[in-house]
């Protein structure tokens, strides 16, 4: 019955992901282990996210609005008069946008190296997937972009970029914009942790949709809640294209939470920028520059591999970059962890 599978995925592919830390530490005999390895937030969720959780649970048995209307004035008051979209994470919201966009054998173009799974839910709905590498530095050549991404349909730009931590500035976004004849998907991920505001765009361009999402800085990853920024004109086909009641009400009860929760925010941002600061200064390695909750960092001669695998030994969870494409051996990417994490960390990485 093999004859059945798609041809994309009987072979090697999918995404792939870091070590769980209960195998490592079964393996290597600790209670517990420093989670470096999927930019998640250390803290849990704000006590006001879980009170909404919670309250939420008591009409679990109806469905949720179907267009998430308490989480869409939400955001409303936290990022202004925009149009929203939601998703069962950044990751819906992507496949979503896709299956709205994109026809089988039509173009996607991808900003590489950066995070795998455009290209896998791209190829997933029968797109042909055009690579447009990055320069040596990591950074963005608009002219470069724009010429990559010809003829394509949608586009894909990580900023701040997972996993080199770098972003796009504005302006250069602005000329890739002007360039561009398809829609162009920034994933702003990580764009809390940064002095970067790409929202003004929105004003401006139509053919722009910025992706967001609650895992990051708002801490609630398990929750799997992700949302955009559209134009006007791309909402209803967004809707039409969207798995029906992919969000459920209590994860978006607790997005909404969150969101109200200012304080808890800005401890969050002050903690990353102060360990990613530490991390730079006493990581005994070439560590990038970073506007993220993560570094990444060149560990040459070493292997990124075999540093994780060592780094485990020692009760620290890093995730190896040898699986994101265009990108070397020789990379890991560290998050931002407690402080007793990256304490570890330092430590283990000082004796390599």
């Amino acid at each position: 019955m093999r004859r059945l599978i798609r041809a994309c995925y009987t072979g090697a592919g999918g995404y792939s992901y870091a070590k769980k830390a209960g195998d490592v530490a079964r393996e290597h005999g600790f209670d517990r282990v420093a989670r470096l390895a999927s930019n998640e937030n250390p803290r849990p969720p704000s006590p006001a996210a879980l009170e909404a959780a919670i309250a939420a649970l008591r009409e679990g048995n109806r469905y949720p609005d179907e267009r998430m209307s308490a989480l869409v004035e939400a955001l409303r008051r936290y990022h202004g008069d925009y149009r929203f979209v939601t998703g069962a994470g950044m990751d819906g919201v992507i496949e979503t946008v896709i299956r709205t966009v994109v026809e089988p054998g039509e173009r996607v173009a991808v900003s590489t190296p950066t995070f795998s799974f455009y290209g896998i839910a791209a190829a997933a709905h029968g797109a042909e997937v055009v690579d447009v590498p990055r320069e040596e530095d990591f950074s963005v050549d608009p002219g470069k972009f724009v010429e990559g991404a010809r003829g394509a349909k949608l586009a894909f730009l990580c900023t701040p970029n997972n996993p080199t931590g770098n972003s796009v500035p504005p302006e250069a976004v602005e000329d890739i914009l002007d360039g561009m004849d398809g829609l162009l998907f920034l994933d702003n991920a990580y764009v809390d942790f940064a002095d970067i505001d790409y929202r003004p765009l929105m004003r401006r361009y139509e053919n722009l949709v910025i992706g967001r999402t609650m895992s990051k800085i708002f801490a609630l990853a398990g929750f799997r809640v992700g949302y955009a920024f559209v134009p006007a004109w791309f909402e209803p086909y967004y809707n039409r294209a969207a798995t029906p009641f992919a969000l459920n009400s209590v994860s978006a009860a607790a997005a909404a939470g969150a969101l109200a929760d200012a304080d808890r925010v800005r401890e969050t941002r002050d903690h990353v920028r102060e360990w990613r600061r530490r991390f730079t200064a006493e990581v005994p390695f070439r560590v990038y520059p970073t506007d993220a909750n993560f570094v990444m960092i060149d560990v040459a001669p070493h292997t990124g591999d075999d540093v994780t695998e060592r780094l485990a030994e020692k009760g620290v969870l890093v995730r190896s970059c040898t699986s994101f494409p265009g990108l070397g051996d020789h990379f890991i990417r560290v998050s931002i962890g407690e402080d007793w994490e990256n304490i570890r960390f330092l430590e283990a990485m000082r004796d390599l």
